[in-house]
């Protein structure tokens, strides 16, 4: 890509496993393809390679456990008369702030209208209007183009999808199988570099299985999970990223992290979104009492609650570190109970059913991170830097979402290059692999206690959060990195010399892409789309993406 040979220079470091995979009593598979992750780009890629090729989708959970069933709007693309190939364009390379790649964004729009006619041939019940699809419009788009199964359109494409690919010959599945690490022949210290397969740990089992073969896609989705606030699920730990960067390839604009601005705040209540329509339909945003329990946002836009997403979002943490405060307050309670039960019956019996009232008292909210713009860089097929790994969805960095993502972009962005990716792993030549030896967990014991996994956890998210997020500065940036470095530590010499479990693992890899996140962010001088550096609040020019190369192993 073009955007590929511009780049801020940077270097990390690579965790290598410090144990030998020796042993040979542990399991082991043999595919053509390996796909990690089941949303809908791990999927997608399975159902086009099915036909002609051996799969296998490793999940860490269940099929439906990834961020794909938690998506809320829709996909885009272009199927009205009124709307234009140039027009999705534009609005894609207006809200990426300059740093979308040009060629990307054309490739994903003008292969949208077949994506969405793909799902419909597989069944999803996309929304109609007489006997035609439905369109919505979202925020940056200037015209209807967004296809969507009424408000929870990724549960829906994924119930579809899971349907289908249990009933499709020629795909294996592992549930409960977390990837530990890729197998390369570097790793081996065998010539070159190439991607030979993965491990796995099995949660059935609590072994180390070893899967080989000669493609393998990353399909494993965002980071969400290293931040405290986020609306992501639980899978979201990055872990695709991490393994990519820890194999050789190189990562690109991982600062870019998109916050929805009000996500519910709540002991018992980790990741569910307060909609932007209910600012949109006279909700405002208030300090709590104890802080004067005054309304807030027309001291930062004169738009007030209707400002953008990151407007808003910023508004909101700069009250909260000015005050001290966990969360704010969204008050919509001057509607009536009829109003509210038409226009949000979702909102209003989930927080009922928290003891929060909303026709008659305020939600409390607080930003949330949502969506890992940048990710592992891939060309138009998804081909890493690796020979024989690919990367599809939030995991990659295509160059589409530049700065930040357009709405219902992602979704699209991952049926697109599923897509291209099984055409390149069909059209790729046969590769004859070594043999894969076994994972050694002969010189490992268990952990005597598991609250230095829980502990690191919960100090790497608070940190992220308070250091890494919405607003930066170069004192904060130093700090979460300290704090890193001290982190990656521990983790390397508890993982060095005890059995892995998930939680291990997880954590490994979060600590590895918080460190992705903030040498990027430390590389921006300025202030572009997602990213806001009180130190550099101009935009800088020319816009270049943030590039970071691993060191070579020796």
């Amino acid at each position: 890509m073009a955007w590929q040979s511009q780049f801020h220079g940077g270097t990390g470091v690579v965790q290598r496993p410090l144990r030998s995979p020796q042993k040979t009593t542990m399991q082991s598979h043999e595919f053509d393809v390996l796909i990690v992750g089941s949303g809908l780009a791990g999927l997608s890629a399975a159902l086009h390679l099915a036909p002609t090729h051996r799969v296998a989708v490793i999940t860490k959970r269940q099929l439906q456990d990834g961020s794909s069933a938690w998506a809320q709007g829709g996909i885009a693309a272009v199927l009205a008369d009124d709307d234009s190939f140039a027009a999705h364009i534009e609005d894609t390379l207006v809200a990426g702030a300059g740093l979308c790649d040009l060629a990307t964004t054309r490739f994903v729009v003008e292969n949208a209208p077949e994506s969405i006619a793909w799902l419909r041939r597989l069944g999803v019940p996309f929304t109609l209007e007489g006997d035609q699809l439905h369109l919505t419009r979202e925020g940056g788009h200037s015209a209807r183009r967004i296809a969507h199964v009424t408000d929870a359109t990724g549960a829906a494409v994924q119930r579809t999808l899971i349907d289908v690919v249990r009933a499709t010959p020629g795909i294996t599945l592992f549930e409960q199988h977390t990837l530990v690490d890729l197998i390369t022949t570097r790793k081996l210290g065998l010539p070159g570099n190439r991607c030979l397969g993965l491990y796995a740990l099995d949660s059935g089992t609590d072994d180390v299985v070893t899967f080989r073969a000669p493609q393998t896609i990353l399909a494993t989705g965002g980071a969400g999970k290293v931040y405290l606030y986020t609306t992501n699920p639980d899978t979201a730990t990055g872990d695709g990223i991490a393994a990519a960067w820890r194999a050789g390839c190189r990562v690109a604009n991982m600062e870019f992290i998109q916050f929805h601005p009000t996500g519910l705040y709540h002991p018992h209540e980790k990741s569910f979104l307060i909609s932007e329509a209910v600012r949109g339909e006279g909700g405002r945003l208030l300090l709590p009492p104890s802080a004067g329990g005054t309304r807030f946002m027309l001291d930062h836009d004169p738009r007030a609650e209707l400002a953008p997403r990151d407007v808003v979002a910023r508004a909101i943490d700069f009250e909260m570190k000015k005050h001290g405060l966990d969360c704010v307050h969204l008050d919509i309670s001057h509607q009536s109970p009829a109003f509210l039960q038409e226009h949000f019956p979702n909102i209003l019996a989930h927080c009922a059913s928290l003891g929060i009232d909303i026709t008659k008292e305020p939600i409390p909210v607080v930003p949330t991170a949502h969506f890992t713009c940048g990710g592992v860089l891939t060309d138009l097929a998804g081909r890493t830097d690796l020979p024989g790994l690919y990367a599809v969805g939030e995991v990659a960095c295509t160059g589409l979402h530049g700065a930040n993502r357009l709405a219902s972009n992602s979704l699209l962005e991952c049926m697109v290059f599923a897509r291209a990716a099984a055409h390149a792993i069909a059209a790729a030549p046969t590769a004859a692999l070594p043999a894969v030896p076994a994972w050694d967990d002969s010189r490992v014991t268990d952990a005597d206690e598991s609250v230095v996994i829980s502990h690191n956890w919960d100090e790497l998210r608070r940190f992220m959060w308070d250091y890494v997020g919405i607003v930066r500065t170069n004192k904060r940036l130093e700090r979460a990195a300290h704090r890193i470095a001290m982190l990656q530590g521990e983790i390397q010499e508890f993982y060095a010399h005890f059995h892995v479990t998930r939680d291990l693992l997880e954590l490994r890899n979060l600590v590895q892409v918080a460190d992705l996140i903030v040498k990027s962010a430390q590389l921006r001088r300025e202030s572009r789309g997602l990213h806001f550096s009180r130190d550099y609040p101009e935009v800088a020019a020319p816009a270049a993406p943030t590039l970071l190369v691993p060191p070579v192993p020796r």
